[in-house]
């Protein structure tokens, strides 16, 4: 893609640039009540800018709104580069770096490296930056030096709200945004659950169905059979949330009874601290349940305390996750013909596709059994038909596309994790200096007690020998065909829907190209 002509800040562009304007807004953002961190005050004063700037120019949005900016796993984001590898846009505009992101490494990294190798234009307003007059004087360190004041302010930020957080739910405070189903936060104190009568009705009769044998499947069918509202509709009613149910109505299902009867809060406590990150930005880790903590007798139980442990005698916990297996390229394509519910696949030796809500719906149209392989096949042989009627030019030239954009993600995705494999080496070396440190002031009688950082460099050691497992896997994929995605990525091309009503009738509904 050819590069557009630069200007500075002040400078007029040229004519029907082709601009992308992101924002951002994290949770934490809300809660500080940062009002000119809106979404809807980022949009005004980027709109002002590119009117004083810009004359004809193609404007698309993209936003993240309640998303940290410590991580780029952020569906706004992931679009705008995704885009941005298509040349879709020329420009990007943002309020400031931080709303584009606060790790200052992955932010330089775009700023210096990939955007301009794409050709693109990056603006930000409020830190008077735009790479078309970047030159690589001291301008460069200014935006180094910002973008490493963001990365510290979020970390401090996130610790301290972690900390705020934890301080809350040992005093028994209820800091969570929603009240579960049965409950809802004290008119006189948002911090405290009171009993929603009307829903806890339910919950009593899902329990009582439970005591009596019955089981999950069976409870979601005859609740559905009664049309008792579902938990979403109860808060639709209250004026809670707004949804659009998949299909003519919302439906029980047995995963949703499952969460209900397993759930503590129903016997007046609740569980906190089941998970764990990292590292400020990284993913969230399930704790060992061991290591969860409860508050008994919370708030007012909605269950006797004997009925709730009577219940959970007759139902595993933790059943575990999921193999690993990779997600079919066809979950979430195929729906159900009679209720518009995604289809999901059972069996291990001979798999087949059948819909959830046939259970508990009393649907009988619902899909029963489709076997995978006779979906796959069936879809397959009219997306070949469909390309060459109206795909000819592209086909030829498809799996290479799609190849090279595997190999370019990889590539990205291995150096994300060299660099955050040089960060854990980086704090265990730190940590390793600072345990020879305590233990040498310890030695020599300048400290009373010995202040052992073992514990966190084991901790950090395992977060550098899971990195290196993933950068081993990543090497080892360079160069591989890689089936599934190639399959994948046309059905996403192509395909909008396959609605199966059984194996003699299956409609297929294309994207509009």
């Amino acid at each position: 893609m050819g590069k557009i002509k630069r200007s500075g800040l002040h400078g007029k562009a040229r004519d029907n640039v082709r601009i992308a304007v992101y924002m951002r807004l994290s949770k934490t953002d809300e809660k500080v009540r940062e009002e000119s961190n809106s979404i809807s005050m980022q949009r005004i004063l980027i709109k002002k800018f590119i009117a004083a700037h810009f004359a004809g120019c193609e404007m698309m949005e993209y936003q993240d709104d309640g998303f940290s900016g410590t991580n780029f796993n952020r569906p706004g984001v992931q679009k705008l580069l995704e885009d941005a590898r298509n040349e879709k846009f020329d420009c990007v505009i943002v309020k400031d770096f931080s709303r584009f992101g606060r790790d200052y490494m992955e932010v330089g990294s775009y700023l210096e490296h990939i955007f301009p190798f794409l050709g693109i234009r990056f603006i930000s307003i409020n830190d008077h930056y735009d790479s078309g007059s970047v030159r690589g004087d001291i301008s460069d360190l200014d935006v180094n030096f910002k973008n490493l004041l963001y990365d510290l302010y979020s970390k401090d930020l996130s610790q301290k709200v972690r900390t705020s957080l934890r301080a809350k739910k040992e005093s028994g405070q209820y800091v969570s945004a929603n009240a579960p189903f049965g409950y809802e936060k004290a008119p006189d104190d948002r911090h405290m659950l009171v009993i929603s009568e009307d829903e806890a009705a339910v919950v009593r009769e899902i329990f009582s169905l439970a005591l009596k044998g019955v089981t999950s499947s069976q409870t979601a069918k005859k609740l559905n059979l009664e049309h008792v509202p579902t938990p979403v509709e109860f808060k639709m009613r209250k004026g809670k949330t707004s949804r659009k149910p998949k299909g003519e109505r919302f439906y029980w299902s047995s995963s949703v009874i499952c969460s209900i009867l397993r759930n503590p809060v129903y016997a007046g406590d609740v569980e906190y601290g089941k998970t764990e990150k990292e590292q400020v930005g990284g993913r969230s880790v399930m704790k060992a349940r061991a290591e969860w903590k409860i508050i008994r007798n919370h708030h007012a139980p909605i269950i006797d305390r004997e009925d709730f442990e009577e219940v959970q005698k007759s139902r595993g916990r933790g059943q575990g996750k999921g193999t690993g297996k990779k997600r079919h390229p066809l979950i979430g394509k195929a729906v159900c013909g009679c209720c518009k519910r995604n289809l999901q696949i059972k069996g291990e030796q001979n798999p087949y596709f059948n819909c959830p809500n046939r259970y508990v719906t009393g649907l009988e149209d619902c899909v029963s059994k489709v076997n995978v392989t006779f979906l796959e096949q069936a879809v397959l042989l009219r997306l070949k038909e469909f390309q060459e009627s109206k795909c000819s030019q592209k086909k030829q030239n498809l799996a290479a596309e799609f190849s090279q954009r595997y190999q370019n993600d990889l590539n990205a995705k291995r150096d994300k994790l060299l660099r955050d494999l040089r960060r854990a080496e980086r704090e265990y070396e730190r940590l390793r200096q600072g345990h020879c440190e305590n233990y040498r002031l310890y030695s020599l009688g300048e400290q009373t007690e010995f202040h052992s950082l073992h514990a966190e460099m084991e901790k950090q050691q395992r977060v550098i020998r899971d990195l290196k497992e993933q950068v081993i896997w990543m090497e080892q994929q360079f160069g591989k065909a890689e089936p599934d995605i190639f399959v994948s990525e046309v059905m996403e091309r192509y395909i909008d829907q396959i609605v199966v009503y059984n194996e003699e009738r299956i409609e297929i509904r294309w994207n509009e190209l």
